[in-house]
């Protein structure tokens, strides 16, 4: 167990918008609805349940000069957790929309986020760095950084655990060169699939088989409301996580179940534990408007009693 545990989290923590359709959907047509703004990220959203279970944490981001990014500078310490964060003047803050139906599911996601691609390669190099790296337990980071800066970064950790999000089936494959050295990844099925080089029809065993023979060694799988799937040497499990109360926004659930999953790791609970208060965190989210609710001990208790034990899979 890691005593008062600290995370150095990498990757990105940008504004989120989320336009949610008031009717029925209909494609290529004006529809009305409702347009909210927040600050969000991988691995800002995960931190920020990570630190509500009680872990110190430190972000290392990129953004621009501008009042975007001056929003996300508030939103970082107004969570409690220590910016490490490069600004560039003349660059703008990244930014990912997201078009939710009315029921809360994704119709599609826009991601402008040049500037990650740009700094993180470079940025990551920096002597200041290496010295934050070595101070921290444990390393979390998403697939916003491109494949030569992950590489970089699990170098520097020198057989810290370094989690990681998967963010998107595009952005996933960037995380190949180095599945090996990860502890753990977190990703929907779509983004398993594509990791694993699996069909959409593959079997959850097919998808853990896939992803074992892709060289990870521990990883969680989403699948929207149905069962969470889990695996490491000692097997393969699932959970299946309770109905929500209400469904008002699926966007941060995955996020938010990392960051809770990964505090219980470093409290020092078993896996199949530990994935129990992400899905618990997970569902939180769900209810809420939030993308990551500030939820109060009695609640996440609450919602913890509700999530089932872990079934291990044939």
């Amino acid at each position: 167990m890691v005593k008062s545990a600290k995370i150095l989290a990498v990757g990105g923590a940008h504004i989120d918008r989320r336009g949610q359709v008031s009717g029925a959907y209909v494609p290529a047509a004006s529809n009305p609805g409702t347009m909210r703004e927040d600050v969000g990220g991988g691995v800002f959203n995960a931190l920020r349940s990570t630190v509500r279970r009680g872990v110190s944490a430190s972000l290392m981001s990129m953004r621009g000069g501008d009042a975007a990014g001056d929003t996300v500078s508030r939103a970082i310490a107004e969570a409690g957790i220590a910016d490490l964060s490069a600004v560039f003047l003349d660059r703008t803050t990244p930014s990912y929309t997201a078009l939710i139906d009315r029921e809360g599911e994704l119709i599609v996601g826009f991601a402008d986020m040049a500037l990650y691609d740009l700094a993180f390669p470079k940025q990551i190099r920096r002597s200041k760095v290496r010295e934050v790296v070595a101070a921290a337990d444990a390393i979390l980071c998403d697939a916003n950084l491109p494949s030569s800066a992950l590489e970089r970064l699990v170098a520097l950790a020198a057989g810290k655990p370094v989690y990681a999000i998967a963010i998107s089936p595009a952005k996933v494959v960037r995380l190949m060169p180095v599945l090996g050295a990860l502890a753990l990844v977190f990703m929907n099925r779509s983004e398993a699939i594509v990791l694993a080089g699996v069909n959409a029809n593959a079997t959850n065993k097919d998808v853990v088989d896939g992803l074992r023979c892709s060289g990870l060694r521990s990883g969680v799988v989403t699948a929207g409301g149905g069962a969470v799937l889990g695996f490491d040497q000692a097997g393969a499990f699932s959970i299946l996580p309770p109905a929500p109360r209400k469904i008002a926004d699926v966007t941060g659930a995955g996020d938010a179940l990392a960051g809770a999953t990964i505090a219980a790791l470093l409290r020092g609970l078993p896996f199949r534990e530990a994935l129990r208060d992400g899905v618990a965190a997970a569902t939180l989210a769900i209810e809420s408007a939030d993308a990551v609710p500030d939820f109060s001990v009695a609640s996440f208790v609450q919602a913890l009693a509700l999530v089932p034990d872990a079934q291990e899979m044939a």
